[in-house]
């Protein structure tokens, strides 16, 4: 058997989004979930979602929603009505511009409120659209801090170590133009089918219906739709079989 992650971030992020994930986990092949614990709509994905089997990630997040954290304690991460900047700020900007103790401060109540609403250590433990370097290292303060599963981020999608012994490679192309699910899932089981066990592939997808929430906050839109049909697909669980592929959890790496 060849190991491939098929993983679902952005759970919180709107109602259509966390029906879109619900989808794809009961009916669908996803049994990765990140989860956004600071949104509006985070308890009522999780709700959606109990009972279904599945590894729980936390998708840590500083552009989107509000923070957990008094806005006053965290000034860079915050617009003046205390809410997070958005990804465009940060993306329009040559210098970094989350400040490190106050990067700490948002991640650990996030940490903190996930283990009250889930009950449990995530699975996986990384972040949510932005690149930041003092996001990365406040990642890793927190994720060594409690001792968690870190997944570092590759702005390039450069191979990147996971726990001790996995390789992990992203494969991600729902934000470019044209972007075909099913030409991304097969580069990512040609990966698996020639690669060893411990370096596996990675496909991250936005599973989700559009509603006027993530129509407001999200510039991904329609590749949402498009994956929920695409994980749905009868197709993908007979390649899956065909090509001797095992679904692994973040849980079952070393």
């Amino acid at each position: 058997m060849h190991n491939l992650i098929i993983r679902a971030d952005d759970l919180g992020y709107s109602k259509g989004v966390n029906y879109g994930i619900y989808e794809s986990v009961k009916n669908g092949v996803i049994n990765n979930v990140g989860v956004m614990v600071n949104m509006a709509d985070t308890l009522h994905g999780l709700s959606l979602l109990k009972g279904l089997d599945f590894d729980l990630g936390m998708h840590t997040v500083i552009c989107a929603g509000s923070p957990l954290t008094d806005p006053a304690l965290i000034p860079s991460l915050v617009t003046a009505d205390g809410k997070f900047k958005p990804s465009k700020a940060y993306h329009e900007t040559d210098h970094d511009l989350v400040n490190l103790d106050e990067v700490v401060l948002e991640i650990e109540a996030q940490y903190r409120y996930f283990l009250k609403i889930v009950g449990h250590k995530p699975a996986y433990f990384e972040a949510h659209a932005v690149y930041s370097d003092n996001l990365l290292k406040g990642l890793a303060i927190v994720a060594k801090r409690h001792d968690l599963p870190l997944l570092p981020f590759d702005l390039n999608l450069d191979p990147v170590k996971f726990k001790k012994k996995t390789t992990i490679t992203t494969f991600m192309d729902s934000m470019k133009k044209h972007y075909d699910p099913y030409r991304t899932f097969t580069k990512a089981v040609e990966f698996a089918r020639t690669h060893a066990e411990d370096d596996v592939p990675m496909m991250v997808c936005h599973p989700g219906y559009l509603d006027q929430s993530i129509l407001q906050q999200s510039s991904l839109t329609t590749p949402r739709m498009q994956e929920v049909d695409f994980l749905c697909d009868p197709w993908i669980k007979q390649e899956i079989e065909d090509n001797q592929i095992h679904l692994v959890r973040y849980s079952e790496l070393n």
